[in-house]
């Protein structure tokens, strides 16, 4: 079925449906006008549905209809629907009275209220093919949305260890390192919260930004305990980042890509995180700088292509992913309409 519809087998079948129906009820005017009047009714009359249909499938409905327009795309499916009554009557004319002098038939609005319904009929009908694919998509989509769905779920649970034997041998590890090593209990205190947060807070489809950005903050620190003075490590988050939710883990994997691949000079290696909301859009960008020879292998691994699937299926016309991939840094700038 899907290739019915990428090789536009569905318009081929409709013209070749309606040209040929059009053709078989004015083969007479062969004999009485000759063949190129036929030929050239065939085309006007085809010609003029094809600028209506077309006008309104790629036009019409996507800039006024589809952005709640109904006035104005009222207006305008009506001026194009009378400038095809016109044109269409005025090759009436000429057809029925300058080539076949039938004078009762030299009027403009004489065929007016057949062409008008002759163009209903074929933009309805067009109207009707166009939801019908749409929605086939739209079932299709869910479809593999619900596929990749149980897919993720079956590997989590395939990969998914006992939690509390993770949090107790955590905890057993923990109460063994000197309580004067600050650093290593913390680290592991840390380390701790990142795994309840993923165990336990992640399940839902939706979590409040907040908790999704204390898990950053949590990581980070984590990060930054791992590097020397010879990393710069900043993250900003917005003082009014706060009251909406986003996917769980929707984040991580750009921000983990940024220590992956940060560069390892003696000096200057940067990672930058910025987190905001702005207007209706909440804004991440997370820059990193990287060695050049890093540009040959590029950053795109198996957590990128997850995290950018993850934002087709979940807020496929809702975000902008801008990846800006330079000789000696990396940068990824997203932007999420939250409702």
């Amino acid at each position: 079925m899907n290739s019915f519809w990428k090789y536009k087998i569905d318009h081929i079948s409709f013209w070749i449906a309606t040209v040929g129906f059009h053709m078989f009820t004015r083969v007479d005017m062969i004999t009485v006008a000759g063949a190129g009047q036929f030929v050239f009714e065939i085309i006007v009359r085809n010609g003029l549905l094809a600028v209506v249909i077309y006008l309104n499938l790629m036009v019409l409905i996507p800039k006024l209809a589809q952005q709640k327009k109904v006035f104005l795309y009222a207006a305008s499916l009506i001026i194009m629907l009378g400038l095809y009554v016109i044109l269409k009557n005025a090759h009436d004319v000429y057809l029925n009275w300058y080539v076949l002098g039938d004078e009762s038939r030299k009027s403009l609005f004489y065929n007016t209220y057949y062409n008008f319904s002759i163009a209903i009929f074929y933009l309805a009908f067009s109207v009707a093919l166009h939801l019908s694919k749409a929605w086939y998509f739209q079932r299709e989509l869910i479809r593999k949305m619900e596929i990749e769905k149980l897919s993720s779920e079956l590997d989590y649970l395939k990969a998914q260890i006992n939690p509390h034997f993770v949090f107790n041998s955590i905890n057993t590890v923990y109460f063994q390192i000197d309580k004067q090593n600050v650093d290593a209990r913390d680290s592991l205190s840390a380390f701790s919260e990142l795994l309840r947060y993923q165990l336990y807070e992640c399940n839902g489809n939706e979590i409040p930004i907040e908790k999704e950005i204390l898990y950053l903050e949590n990581y980070i620190e984590l990060q930054r305990k791992r590097k020397d003075e010879n990393y710069n490590i900043s993250f900003v988050v917005g003082d009014n980042l706060k009251g909406f939710t986003i996917s769980p883990l929707l984040l991580i994997p750009f921000v983990e890509n940024a220590f992956k691949h940060v560069s390892h000079y003696s000096c200057g290696n940067q990672v930058r995180i910025m987190a905001r909301k702005r207007n209706d859009s909440f804004e991440l960008s997370v820059f990193n700088t990287k060695e050049r020879k890093a540009l040959l292998n590029g950053h795109d691994g198996i957590g990128l292509k997850n995290a950018k699937r993850r934002l087709y299926l979940l807020y496929k016309d809702r975000h902008q992913l801008i990846i800006d991939d330079e000789g000696d840094s990396y940068e990824v700038n997203l932007s999420l309409k939250i409702t």
